[in-house]
């Protein structure tokens, strides 16, 4: 399992003051609230802040960081991840995953059971989830994550048990 959570992507720079706005990846965008120590994943290396202070515009979360007070000093982060110790993510209910713990579990029919591929991606929807998954036979398939098509799932053991339902696959 991952030992860090993304919780939001730096979609750009805010005034000159280094304040950035953030696109949130997590349930909640007023959990940044709560935060107080994140890391910015440049690709090479993770570089642990300290969140100042946290405003919301529209969908996104302005963000300044501790020790960061210009644009040029943030400005060449942008498109970098934002990262949190699993501790710090929210925590789960019944039946919830961590999407970064789902990506890439091998995915299996119940009937017949037999490998049909690995989970490629989630698409959050309005109403429910989509799986995304990279099927052996079929390419990519798209699978609602709903209690008539989602048998199990078992994150320690990395596995998902699906049910076709009519119409899911061309």
């Amino acid at each position: 399992m991952e030992k860090q959570l993304r919780v939001g992507v730096i979609s750009s720079t805010h005034g000159i003051r280094g304040e950035v706005k953030v696109f949130p990846t997590t349930d909640d965008v007023k959990r940044f609230k709560k935060l107080k120590k994140v890391y910015l994943d440049t690709g090479k290396e993770q570089i642990p802040l300290e969140i100042e202070q946290v405003r919301f515009f529209k969908q996104f979360a302005i963000l300044k960081f501790k020790g960061i007070d210009n644009i040029n000093d943030i400005e060449k982060y942008k498109g970098k991840d934002i990262l949190v110790d699993r501790e710090d993510g929210t925590p789960l209910g019944k039946d919830e995953y961590y999407i970064a713990d789902m990506i890439g579990m091998d995915v299996y029919t119940d009937d017949p059971r037999e490998h049909f591929g690995k989970l490629k991606d989630v698409m959050v929807t309005g109403a429910n989830d989509v799986y995304v998954i990279d099927s052996d036979r079929h390419g990519e398939v798209l699978v609602p994550a709903i209690r008539q098509c989602i048998m199990d799932i078992d994150v320690e053991e990395r596995k998902m048990t699906i049910h076709l339902m009519e119409g899911l696959l061309s």
